[in-house]
């Protein structure tokens, strides 16, 4: 490595083209948002003289751009697998998570999950080819639109596109303090809860009728209450809404629920558990839909073997990342459970995702972009 053209890297300089797509805002329900902020990676992949595959949006959601730079050798290559989309809703960087520097914090929206690493790592592969070095491997890049709701609509062609690569490297925000790489994550599924009541005069009949949202209520802290923190299998409702008006007794309420198992034997008792939800007023019926699902991701030996590589190169840089399985889904998991060897977490460092505090940290944009360079001049 010593002998080749170092790229270079300046801190400033990604400062402001990560504030240019931060300032882009793009939750996944609006799709004129992820598919600006699809042009914006679509732009930066075309300066780098890339081959791009911009598919459009299916069942509501953005559009997806596939982008691909040759290497040195021909044949399966690296394929960077990331999303664009966000959970914070517009007017969110005018409200409560504006964009600014508070020393070495950056915050933003979306800017830790995961802009912050999905632009890293374009700009990694741009400052490689300024300094006239060439990728050892062809180099994919997959812009995801509908990450934050499980990928729906993107699933079968990440895998189909994964299934084409020897290596798959995710630059979702890195973990803890020390910017640990992600080797395998836990399981996440997605389920709905819908309760049928019977309506009437919430005035003059309340009697006559059966509350769904009553009877949802119950069901929530029954759901949470299935959580098992010990073996680490959790139960989370997140998004609740029913009735018309607040003097008709609601007839439906729907609620969505998350589970967590971070082992294979706990996806099955998620399953049972949640299909063997019963009314608790039998006045009400409880119907369960079970929703979209992140398989497992193991470490496998191709994984561990990637990031032997990673850490080799870190360690020149001058850190020692670490590595573990976590919580936290991504479409890492999609490619982690095919057994193709996934390096996750390579994004950069920072805290607070899916919050109002959500930032990356200034002082880990060039680490990161150095061994994201890294990985890319030399994975073989």
């Amino acid at each position: 490595m010593a002998s080749r053209n170092e790229p270079a890297f300046d801190a400033d300089e990604m400062f402001e083209g990560l504030r240019d797509w931060v300032l882009t805002e793009s939750p996944t329900v609006h799709v004129a948002g992820v598919n600006a902020m699809m042009d914006k990676a679509e732009a930066a992949m075309a300066r780098l003289g890339a081959s791009i595959d911009r598919q459009p949006g299916v069942d509501g959601y953005g559009d997806i751009v596939i982008a691909s730079v040759p290497g040195r050798r021909e044949g399966p290559g690296v394929l960077v697998l990331g999303h664009l989309d966000t959970v914070h809703m517009t007017g969110t960087l005018d409200g409560p998570l504006p964009f600014r520097r508070e020393g070495d914090r950056i915050y933003g929206p979306g800017i830790y999950d995961m802009k912050g690493g999905m632009f890293t790592a374009t700009h990694a592969l741009a400052q490689l080819l300024r300094a006239g070095e060439t990728p050892e491997l062809p180099v994919t890049f997959m812009f995801i639109s509908d990450e934050e709701v499980g990928s729906p609509s993107t699933r079968a062609r990440i895998e189909a596109v994964a299934a084409r690569h020897k290596y798959v490297l995710v630059p979702e925000p890195a973990k803890g303090e020390t910017g640990m790489l992600v080797t395998g994550r836990f399981a996440f599924l997605r389920f709905t809860v819908i309760i049928d009541g019977k309506p009437a005069h919430a005035g003059s009949q309340l009697a006559r009728g059966r509350s769904a949202i009553a009877e949802m209520a119950r069901q929530i802290v029954a759901i949470e209450a299935m959580t098992d923190g010990e073996r680490g299998i959790t139960y989370s409702v997140g998004v609740v809404s029913g009735g018309t008006f607040v003097n008709v007794v609601p007839i439906r309420c729907t609620a969505q629920v998350l589970a967590v198992a971070p082992f294979a034997a706990a996806m099955d008792e998620i399953r049972e558990r949640m299909a063997a939800l019963k009314a608790i007023n039998p006045d009400c019926t409880v119907t369960v839909e079970p929703g979209p699902v992140r398989p497992l991701f193991e470490p496998s030996e191709g994984t561990l073997a990637l990031y032997g590589k990673a850490e080799a190169i870190a360690q020149e840089i001058g850190f020692t990342p670490g590595h573990g399985q976590f919580g936290g889904g991504s479409d890492g998991n999609f490619t982690g459970a095919l057994g193709l060897p996934t390096l996750d977490g390579l994004g950069l460092m920072g805290d607070g995702a899916h919050t109002h505090e959500e930032h990356v940290l200034y002082s880990s944009l060039v680490p990161r972009a150095k061994l994201l360079a890294g990985l890319f001049r030399t994975l073989d």
